[in-house]
């Protein structure tokens, strides 16, 4: 809707985790260098955390931007399985012929195929993102498909994205084990104050042939002291304030803006929660007042 108004050639601020739009701060550099390495050296398993929204996901897809083609990928998004349903999962996901069976019939198929994709010098690799919602259990069967090696090297690497809950289940004494087989842990931090005006420029030059400086240092102060850092609420704010710029006919975003972006988002989670507490309590739920 704005786009022609602010010449831009698409919005630079939408949420869906779009690689071209990746921003190479210190942590999501570092989060992408760390998942290139493990998979180029076969290291095994790696875990990258970080809270909802800090672009763990946009790290993931810029990753697969940049595989070889000898490298193939099974990205599992849905992680409320059970062990066999994950295993199912991960052989539709390769594209493996099975008819069913037993689990130990889905590891071997699994197993027969990892063989054969070394023998053709092919890396094979497992993003599960959402990892902090498997169970104890499954994540001890992602644990066991690491046993899937070589003498001298493993047939699938494994990376597991979550949210910090990840982090604390694997403290888990049931998961040492593969607790100790992780290779590279990596936490994606928020980004600082800097980053977050270096960020909001850095999507607006991608849209924008000459570049553009349409939020004011103030605005972009507001926003990082709203988002705390976190790149998705950065851009639903400043995709709200792009569009009320638009309404009022601004070319530049002061700071007024985004304080009324911010009273309207807040305004619509009060009445979200007190809206899902009305419902809980017609069906005798109770809701904590702390959620």
């Amino acid at each position: 809707m704005y786009e022609k108004f602010y010449n831009f050639s698409e919005k630079p601020f939408n949420t869906t985790p779009d690689s071209r739009f990746f921003f190479a701060s210190a942590k999501h550099l570092e989060a992408l260098n760390s998942l290139q390495y493990a998979i180029t050296e076969r290291k095994g398993f790696v875990v990258v955390t970080g809270e909802i929204g800090a672009g763990k996901t946009t790290v993931c897809r810029t990753l697969l931007s940049k595989l070889g083609l000898n490298t193939k990928v099974a990205l599992i998004t849905n992680t409320h399985l059970n062990s066999k349903e994950l295993i199912t999962e991960i052989l539709d996901e390769f594209e493996i012929e099975h008819n069913g069976g037993s689990k130990q019939k889905l590891l071997k198929q699994l197993n027969n195929f990892l063989i054969t994709q070394l023998a053709a010098d092919t890396n094979v690799v497992l993003i599960i993102d959402e990892a902090q919602n498997l169970t104890t259990k499954v994540l001890e069967e992602v644990r066991m498909l690491s046993n899937l090696e070589t003498e001298k090297e493993k047939l699938i690497q494994i990376i597991l994205l979550g949210q910090p809950q990840l982090k604390v289940k694997l403290e888990n004494p049931k998961l040492e084990q593969l607790k100790q087989r992780i290779a590279v842990f990596y936490h994606i931090s928020p980004l600082t104050r800097a980053e977050t005006g270096e960020y909001i420029c850095h999507r607006l030059n991608l849209v924008h042939s000459a570049g553009a400086n349409i939020f004011t240092p103030e605005a972009i102060n507001t926003i990082f002291e709203y988002s705390q850092g976190i790149p998705r609420l950065i851009n639903l704010t400043a995709d709200s304030a792009l569009l009320l710029g638009y309404v009022d006919e601004l070319k530049y975003i002061p700071e007024e803006i985004i304080k009324e972006v911010i009273r309207n988002r807040d305004i619509n989670n009060k009445f979200d929660e007190t809206e899902k507490k009305e419902q809980a309590q017609s069906f005798d739920i109770h809701i904590p007042d702390s959620i």
